[in-house]
């Protein structure tokens, strides 16, 4: 690592360049990231998880973009072009467009017009008409006229010598930059639908004449408009506005014939060197540059939606768990029936079922004595209720179930399905329940989510699980990477029972791989369950270097020392003995004696392996050992009285849970099975910028309801309770020439329950 590199990362996360330093040094060492942000505060000058997700990522770039920098200085030296100012300017260059534009000239391509015209002798022509514009174009061609050469005409010649100085102007990287620039800072972004794709196309209708800002516009946006072109309904193009009424050159020929030194002056060559300057932008740069221009707004958007995959899927690991309690889990369905799974407080499967409560066989009452007597055999005290078709009319069945049997006291909670089928038919669900039908196991994992959403949804691709905006259309590999850090930091915060977690939810240990979680798994079957840390050992290719990344993160409880349960890791374990000599209190004592240990002071047990920081972690460790970062569980209450989405009226208080949150807003199920939409001006009686400051996914919100469409299944819905029913008015469209539609102080405006339809079907 260049120390460049390091000072580049540390400016841009406002951090000291020894942090980054130590950071990357413990990366390149595979170190994890968690293990890093947990047990390495010292090293790092404490840098927190999110900090150090940022540096991983910027250094894959920034050594992408040295390793992209040496190949092409190794390329141009090998053709025996590189000068000392050349080598200067890529050297310097802080992009990996820029290299590319420094590199144009160099790089090896196919022949190209000028490079023939060229070949065939004609640059001291292109040259002598640019810097001596009194010389008549066609009397200056003619001493170059050759038949051999294939320019037999003057009017060959002359567009060979046009070929060169296009080529030229394409490939000056400074002119480029500068054009790129323009066109970022003023283009127009522009949609049209394309002739007969109105009907195939209606839910793009929004975009079918839209113009705004190419630097503005929303990721939604952008990866919305792009999906709209690759289905073939939408027509897009980026253009620089010129003002009303203007004639002649456009902005940027006027910058091309400023930079090439030519000027509208009247002279014999000056009207072949305007067209020339007309085609280099129209036929050239234009398209060149619009290419540039989109692909940094698809990426910037692609980002910008991994984000927001990203913290959803965050937010629903940490979601609250119902915690060790037998439960019964119902994927609910119509025709082939609900499928029930009963499992115990670890997640083990004890009983399935299927019951026939819907059309067409109506075994209402049947059903209800088949719940009952599995919730009475087993215990059952929570019953999880997946949120797909005939949820509601199961929901129905099962506080039917509840009414005529309060003896059970059971608690019904709808929960999200999402991915459950997935999982169903994987091959780690077959290999988990292999006499069990595919579709008996979406039960089972309905009722497992309810317990712990983190220890099942690890088992599901990140990806399927769904709370992601435009998923499809991003980078794949970005996006999964991005996921699988989510993740790990997830696992890594809450940690693992040892002697219990699944095998795929090891895996996400820090330190761990799937081969390693399979044989811890393997070893507590054969020996039993773990008594100590110390014994992770033993397990089959776990040495030292994997048992420290992974052992302050795997708990194991009722164990030989108290402090396996904790997280404290066992490198620390001499620290708290350090303090339980000094407090005089036993080391199982001293556990949880917030008192007590609120009053040491954490510089006196500083030593020189662990600093203040890890001190103050162990001390806040030891008040509540094994605490879980998740919040406490509790239920959303549907309404009753609200089943399907003629049941709903503008003016309806109601309760749900936030299922995704997108740039724009946030979609909320009230238990009509279809989400409603509440828009980031609707969030809070304030201006929200980020929908993430108010709500996240899984959160359980109170909603007015705005508007319905009963006919397309849209509803608005709005979270600031205290303003009068109203409907939704329409969103503030970009007007054709780019500029958008003020609305008060609030900047913007509810979405339209089409709209609501586009961001719908699009997400």
């Amino acid at each position: 690592m260049t120390v460049s590199i390091a000072q580049r990362i540390a400016t841009e996360l406002a951090v000291q360049v020894h942090q980054v330093e130590a950071a990357v040094r413990l990366l390149d060492d595979k170190a994890t990231v968690p293990f890093i942000a947990r047990y390495r505060k010292e090293v790092t000058g404490g840098l927190d998880d999110a900090q150090l997700r940022t540096l991983e990522e910027r250094l894959r770039y920034l050594r992408e973009l040295e390793e992209r920098r040496a190949t092409i200085l190794e390329s141009i030296e090998s053709q025996g072009r590189l000068t000392d100012e050349l080598r200067a300017q890529i050297e310097a260059a802080d992009t990996k467009a820029r290299l590319e534009d420094l590199y144009l000239p160099y790089k090896p391509k196919r022949r190209t017009k000028g490079q023939i015209a060229r070949e065939a002798g004609l640059e001291p022509l292109a040259l002598q008409l640019l810097t001596d514009p009194a010389a008549d174009p066609e009397t200056a061609a003619q001493s170059f006229v050759d038949e051999s050469k294939g320019f037999g005409t003057v009017a060959a010649v002359l567009d060979g010598a046009r070929a060169i100085l296009i080529e030229r102007w394409a490939e000056d990287a400074e002119l480029v930059g500068e054009l790129r620039e323009l066109m970022w800072e003023r283009g127009l972004w522009r949609s049209t639908v394309i002739a007969g794709k109105e009907e195939e196309g209606a839910k793009f209708a929004d975009y079918f004449d839209a113009s705004e800002p190419v630097r503005s516009v929303p990721s939604h946006r952008a990866l919305a408009l792009l999906r709209g072109r690759n289905e073939g309904v939408l027509r897009l193009s980026i253009a620089i506005p010129e003002p009303e009424g203007a004639t002649g050159p456009s902005e940027p020929e006027r910058r091309i014939a400023r930079h090439a030194g030519i000027a509208a002056d009247g002279r014999p060559a000056a009207a072949w060197l305007a067209e020339t300057v007309r085609q280099a932008w129209r036929y050239k740069l234009a398209i060149h540059l619009e290419i540039d221009i989109e692909t940094r707004v698809r990426e910037a958007a692609e980002t910008e939606a991994i984000r927001v995959f990203a913290r959803n899927l965050k937010d629903l690991l940490l979601a609250a768990p119902a915690g060790p309690r037998v439960t019964m889990g119902l994927d609910p369905g119509i025709r082939t029936g609900v499928k029930v799974a009963v499992v115990d407080g670890t997640g083990r499967l004890l009983e399935t079922a299927t019951i026939y409560p819907h059309e067409p066989r109506n075994d209402w009452d049947g059903s209800i004595r088949v719940l009952a007597a599995l919730a009475s055999k087993h215990g059952v005290e929570l019953i999880a209720i997946g949120n797909g078709t005939a949820s509601r009319e199961t929901d129905r069945l099962v506080a039917d179930l509840i009414a005529r049997h309060p003896e059970a006291k059971l608690t019904k909670v709808v929960v999200s399905e999402a991915g459950a089928s997935v999982y169903s038919a994987s091959e780690l669900a077959s290999r988990e329940f292999p006499d069990i039908d595919v579709s008996l196991r979406g039960a089972i994992s309905i009722a497992r989510r309810l317990q712990d959403p983190l220890a099942e949804l690890v088992r599901i691709e990140p990806k399927a699980i769904g709370v992601g905006q435009y998923q499809h259309d991003v980078s794949q590999v970005q996006l999964a990477r991005a996921l699988d850090a989510v993740v790990e930091d997830c696992v890594n915060a809450v940690g693992a029972d040892v002697n219990t977690a699944s095998a795929p939810l090891l895996a996400r240990i820090s330190g761990l791989s799937e081969s390693l979680a399979a044989n811890i798994v393997a070893y507590r079957n054969e020996h039993g369950p773990f008594r100590s840390r110390q014994t992770l050992l033993n397990v089959p290719r776990i040495g030292e270097r994997t048992f420290q990344q992974a052992a302050g993160f795997l708990r194991i409880m009722n164990g030989d020392n108290p402090l396996d349960a904790s997280a404290v890791h066992p490198e620390a374990y001499p620290v708290v003995e350090r303090i339980a000599r000094a407090t005089g209190v036993g080391l199982r004592h001293i556990i949880g004696r917030s008192d007590l240990l609120r009053s040491l002071n954490p510089r006196d047990f500083v030593d020189e392996q662990f600093g203040e920081p890890t001190v103050r972690d162990i001390l806040r460790e030891l008040e509540k050992p094994g605490r879980d970062p998740r919040p406490e569980f509790r239920m959303a209450a549907f309404d009753d009285t609200v089943r399907e989405l003629a049941d709903l009226k503008a003016g309806m208080l109601l309760e749900g849970v936030v299922t995704n949150v997108a740039n724009f807003g946030a979609f909320v199920d009230i238990g009509v099975h279809q989400d409603g939409l509440v828009h980031v001006s609707q969030l809070a009686d304030r201006f929200v910028k980020d929908p993430r400051e108010v709500v996240r996914a899984g959160q359980i919100v109170k909603v007015r309801v705005l508007d319905v469409d009963v006919k397309r299944r849209r509803i608005a819905l709005s979270m600031r309770l205290r303003e009068a029913p109203a409907a939704a008015p329409s969103d503030a469209r970009a007007t054709k020439d780019g500029r958008r539609a003020p609305h008060g102080n609030d900047r913007r405006r509810a979405p339209s329950t089409a709209m609501a339809a586009a961001f719908a079907k699009l997400k």
